[in-house]
């Protein structure tokens, strides 16, 4: 990864593409994450990291995409007003949520495939020199 990727630097300059927003893969971990149990957006902001979101993730980001899964019918949502604190929504996988999920993974390993391959070809081209 060149300079550019660190967290303190903008990507201003960098051509390598290690930069690339990640926004859309975020659908898929959320649905993962739904597929566990239902849960707040705040929750699932914190989980996301896991998945090699930044710490400092835009929240606002997040609720785009919960919105957009739900406008989509992947998840629902339904107001929970819980102990004595504001009412949030709480968020749940559906049945064609988890189907989309299925046709995620199937993306996501071709995807991870054509990038084993790439790197296969690259590392036959320069052998025994640094990476």
């Amino acid at each position: 990864m060149c300079d550019h990727h660190s967290e303190d630097k903008k990507m201003s300059g960098c051509r390598c593409g290690g930069g690339l927003p990640v926004e859309k893969f975020m659908q898929p971990c959320l649905l993962l994450l739904l597929k566990q149990r239902s849960a707040h957006g705040y929750d699932l902001i914190q989980l996301l990291p896991e998945f090699g979101f930044s710490d400092r993730l835009d929240p606002g980001s997040v609720y785009r995409n919960l919105r957009r899964l739900e406008e989509d019918g992947l998840v629902t949502s339904q107001w929970d007003v819980g102990e004595g604190g504001p009412a949030r929504r709480l968020y749940s996988l559906t049945d064609e949520g988890e189907e989309m999920l299925h046709a995620w993974a199937v993306h996501i390993r071709q995807q991870r495939k054509r990038m084993d391959d790439f790197l296969d070809r690259f590392q036959l081209l320069f052998d025994n020199k640094e990476m």
